[in-house]
């Protein structure tokens, strides 16, 4: 296999308790008044708020409750960027709200794998439009095939090629998906009869376990093999192969790195 390689273009395309107020009211008098200052409060949502209550689909009460969930544990071990259905779902309160919840965010999940499958697709093809005549890498850079790449770095991304239906690429896929907090991240290239199939990327992403977060994160891109293997390895490339990613050096690398 050749070593490292500049590359001239190649995309990479392809997210707890409740806090419990309990107060003695035995002896605590509470009038009208306080009563309906009190429910006031509790109703009013800012603009903003409720933009962004619409925005996930949620009423105003369900957007309050999610805002007292995360000033209580889930907020402080949870990341700032969980959604609100997560948060929602991960507190309902039974069984039926807990199902709700989750087909929710099934649903939304399925959406923005369409569109990030629909943005790769739209990239592919300005890429071919916008430089039809220009390689993917440029063979003059190659370096010598006997240079040793070692090992990888926390930077380093992971060109891993496989095709459906291989049991080998799956095995060695499932050593490498371990190195997913470690790098920077897991470019995967499908290859197949079916070419350029969005649906066959799609259900290969599902059967391996690949989580949403990952994509949306970009620590994860799926993405059409569409020769890209064969023209970083003078067509001498086999299923499945890995390739390190530093910079803009790409090179080859031994399962026995991982």
């Amino acid at each position: 296999m050749s070593s490292p390689v500049r590359l001239i273009a190649l995309g990479f395309a392809f997210t707890l308790a409740v806090p419990v107020y309990a107060a003695s009211l035995s002896n605590t008098p509470i009038t009208e008044t306080g009563r309906e200052t009190l429910s006031t409060e509790r109703s009013v949502l800012s603009d903003s708020e409720r933009a962004r209550a619409r925005t996930w689909n949620l009423s105003e009460s369900e957007w309050q409750r999610y805002q007292q969930l995360m000033q209580g544990i889930r907020g402080s071990i949870s990341p700032g960027t969980i959604s609100p259905i997560e948060v929602l779902g991960i507190h309902a309160r039974d069984v039926a709200e807990r199902q709700r919840y989750a087909e929710r965010w099934a649903q939304t999940m399925h959406e923005d794998a369409e569109r990030i499958l629909a943005f790769q697709h739209a990239y592919d093809a300005a890429i071919r439009r916008l430089y039809p005549n220009e390689p993917l890498i440029n063979p003059a850079l190659l370096p010598d095939p006997t240079e040793k790449t070692g090992s990888l770095e926390p930077g380093d991304r992971v060109m891993f090629f496989t095709r459906d239906e291989c049991p080998v690429c799956d095995a060695l896929f499932g050593r490498l998906i371990q190195k997913i907090d470690t790098i920077a991240g897991i470019d995967i290239y499908l290859s197949g009869e079916q070419g350029g199939d969005d649906e066959v990327v799609r259900d290969w992403a599902k059967s391996h376990a690949i989580q949403p977060e990952w994509v949306r994160s970009r620590r994860v891109t799926l993405n059409h093999d569409a020769g890209a293997l064969e023209q970083l390895t003078h067509g001498e490339g086999e299923f499945p192969s890995l390739m390190r990613r530093r910079g803009e050096v790409v090179s080859p690398l031994s399962p026995a790195d991982l």
